[in-house]
């Protein structure tokens, strides 16, 4: 009777060594400790986010290679007509033909459908570049903001203060050479510095307040003296009513972009702000926001 029992209690002790000897060669191998947060797989070529109010980083992929940005450029058009001295946000600017031939001699590029003659204010420009992306309204405000006696003078005067404005960021791996992110062979960033980028500028409370909007309608003064109503809605919407948070900012796609997105959006105090680069379509962009803006804020 004896012998039973001792042979019992050397089973258990057994059993109790073999389970802590498993434990232990679990953790020897890097076994992830319970309430762990699995890191993302995206299908974005690249991608990064940090902690918006910390500048910490929480995720990346190929961070610091260069690709093609398409209309996520737009977010440097937008910061640098709102670091103008002065700016009166009011003022109207009068569009003129050159903007919408821009969008059929660029195969119809993105749009917001200005028409000629009408009186736009630099307010309603911001919003028809960046929530329909308007490649016509980033003409507008780089005619306008751009310093010279020609067109061009002045355009190409835009997009250098949109490198020098890069520049002062220490944005290393960017360069512009378009207002709109229709590129000429050097158009290019990263999603870390496109990511620094959008932070720096949803520091402005307009920039901050255009970007989240889903949908705008704006009255405008025609060439005749009377109005007209403009409708945007926000090429971004399908996050931006799709995740509780979201606060922006801007969405950018070509044949060499492929599909991007530079995000944001705001939970418990934290905000989480961050860009993919080259993803696979629209719903890829997204579904890769959701993805690392969830990763984010379980960190």
């Amino acid at each position: 009777m004896n012998i039973g029992i001792k042979g019992t209690r050397f089973r258990r002790a057994a059993a109790v060594t073999f389970t802590t000897g498993a434990v232990l060669a679990a953790a020897a191998f890097g076994a992830a400790p319970a309430g762990a947060v699995t890191t993302p797989t995206i299908a974005a070529a690249g991608g990064y986010v940090m902690n918006s109010g910390t500048g910490t980083t929480l995720y990346k992929k190929a961070a610091d290679t260069r690709r093609s940005t398409g209309s996520t450029t737009k977010i440097m058009t937008a910061k640098v007509v709102l670091a103008q001295s002065n700016l009166n946000l009011d003022a109207t600017v009068t569009i003129r033909s050159a903007y919408s031939d821009y969008i059929v001699d660029n195969n119809y590029a993105s749009s917001a459908h200005l028409i000629v003659g009408d009186k736009v204010t630099v307010r309603q420009l911001l919003y028809g570049l960046m929530l329909p992306s308007g490649c016509d309204a980033a003409y507008a405000l780089a005619d306008k903001f751009g310093s010279g006696t020609t067109r061009a003078e002045r355009v190409k005067s835009f997009i250098g203060k949109m490198n020098t404005t890069a520049q002062s960021l220490g944005l290393t791996n960017t360069h512009f050479d378009s207002f709109d992110g229709i590129g000429h062979g050097a158009n290019y960033s990263t999603p870390r510095d496109l990511t620094k980028l959008a932070r720096s500028a949803m520091n402005n409370s307009t920039f901050k307040s255009i970007v989240k909007t889903v949908k705008t309608t704006q009255k405008v003064t025609t060439q005749s003296g009377g109005y007209r109503y403009y409708t945007w809605e926000n090429t971004n919407k399908p996050l931006l009513t799709g995740y509780t948070g979201t606060i922006g900012v801007k969405t950018g796609s070509g044949p060499e972009a492929k599909y991007c997105l530079v995000f944001a959006a705001t939970r418990d105090g934290k905000t989480v702000i961050g860009t993919v680069l080259a993803s696979t379509s629209i719903d890829a962009r997204t579904a890769d926001a959701k993805k690392l803006l969830n990763y984010g804020f379980a960190l």
